[in-house]
């Protein structure tokens, strides 16, 4: 579906700047959401939402009530792409506290899809073992708020092509996630994931799978994992919203298959934009 490549709303209108007293600037105080967007729809719109409805909840943050038509015009107008939507609590007086009153801020930024190697899906990806570790922090696990600098330290630690992805692990070395994925795991004949209740983002493929799996009636687990366990593991992938899922075939000096099971989630997770 032809549409405009890249555009960006502030607000509802057309623009490419905020005040220097924005609080998303200041402090991070705000969260984000990446949508893909296939022919004029964000199919996962409604997990989307339902992410970002936590993490204004956690935030103390009011969700702007246009937002979900202001994305579906946005989509729409799109055609094929990514859009990436920026709520922030808008500007406010210098200081941690929150502001008594405040209007926030809402951009929506649109783009092409990413041009990820065909390859990562086919063959599948080698994941570094990144040294950067998640800290622990219940109040926002899960949310996508927009203090990434974990996520941006860890993505830091390679430079080489050889490595598509990297494997981040909470302070107490548990695996939780990658640096813009989340992760499974098939071992005992069922589908591992790592609980989310500490640190890490909730992702909305995650959520798509965990449901799909769950609703052809294959065992799914969501519980602490250990990094050994991650090891002996028959198979293991990475999966977001914009690339679907990924095979995971190398992580430090254990290489695995592309297997079955692999196949079978990367046939669910194209099913969410068909």
């Amino acid at each position: 579906m032809p549409g405009v490549s890249r555009f960006t709303l502030i607000n509802g209108r057309e623009a490419d700047q905020l005040p220097l007293s924005d609080r998303g600037l200041a402090y991070g105080d705000g969260l984000f959401e990446t949508l893909r967007v296939v022919r004029g729809k964000a199919p996962l719109l409604a997990l989307h939402l339902q992410r970002l409805q936590r993490g204004c909840q956690a935030l103390h943050l009011s969700l702007p009530s246009e937002l979900e038509d202001e994305l579906s015009m946005a989509a729409q107008r799109l055609g094929d792409g990514v859009i990436k939507l920026i709520v922030t609590r808008g500007s406010g007086q210098r200081g941690y506290a929150i502001p008594q009153h405040s209007e926030p801020s809402r951009i929506i930024s649109a783009s092409p899809l990413p041009d990820y190697p065909a390859a990562h899906a086919e063959q599948g990806v080698r994941l570094y073992f990144c040294n950067t570790r998640l800290a622990l922090q219940p109040l926002l696990a899960g949310i996508k708020h927009l203090n990434r600098l974990e996520q941006v330290l860890a993505r830091s630690e390679w430079r080489s092509g050889e490595f598509a992805e990297g494997l981040v692990c909470d302070q107490l070395g548990r695996p939780v996630e990658c640096t813009m994925s989340n992760l499974f795991f098939y071992a005992g004949g069922a589908w591992v994931t790592p609980e989310l209740t500490q640190c890490g983002v909730q992702g909305v493929m995650r959520d798509w799978l965990i449901a799909s799996l769950q609703a052809h009636g294959e065992a799914v687990q969501v519980r602490q994992v250990s990094y050994a366990e991650l090891l002996a593991a028959d198979e293991v992938v990475c999966c977001n919203s914009l690339f679907g899922v990924w095979p995971v075939i190398e992580l430090a000096e254990r290489q695995w298959s592309v297997g079955k099971h692999s196949r079978q989630m990367q046939s669910l997770a194209k099913q969410a934009y068909s």
